[in-house]
């Protein structure tokens, strides 16, 4: 199966939260990729990765980065894929705010979708949804994720409730 959606991060620590995107991929059945690549030390194959991202099938990046996070937007700036940017809370973070505004404050002309720090559930749901728009199995999942989350919220509801 082709893989649709692409997911790098600057290092093998932002694993740990990117996890919640692998997740929910793998749930909706959405074939995708992975790989380390770092804006910073291994700026050529971040090029390259952008330069044949959509050459290889893929439809949407899911770029995750900590600190100064140039990853997506130097990936944003490389490709005409939409690229999403998860900014991460990393261990020389300033309290990931480096991250956010890193990712958050692109120059017009490239833009990168960026979620809540730490929020790689977020992107994976995203990027669903932007490929989901040419494609109707995956629409019908997508409406079945938002159902399930109103289900979730009536649950808690009648848990909040209980005598």
């Amino acid at each position: 199966m082709e893989k649709r959606i692409g997911i790098i991060m600057g290092s093998i620590s932002d694993l740990k939260v990117m996890q919640d995107a692998l997740n929910f991929l793998k749930e909706l059945n959405v074939p995708f990729e992975v790989e380390i690549v770092s804006a910073h030390r291994t700026p050529e194959k971040m090029m390259q990765y952008a330069q044949e991202a959509q050459s290889k099938g893929l439809q949407v990046i899911i770029a995750a980065a900590g600190g100064a996070a140039h990853l997506p937007g130097m990936v944003a700036a490389s490709t005409a894929l939409p690229v999403i940017g998860v900014p991460i809370k990393s261990s020389n973070s300033i309290d990931g705010w480096d991250s956010i505004l890193s990712i958050l404050q692109m120059p017009g002309g490239v833009p990168v979708a960026t979620v809540a720090l730490n929020g790689a559930k977020n992107a994976a749901i995203l990027a669903c949804q932007i490929i989901s728009t040419a494609d109707e199995k995956l629409q019908d999942k997508m409406v079945s994720y938002k159902e399930s989350l109103k289900d979730k919220v009536a649950k808690m509801n009648e848990e909040l409730h209980k005598p």
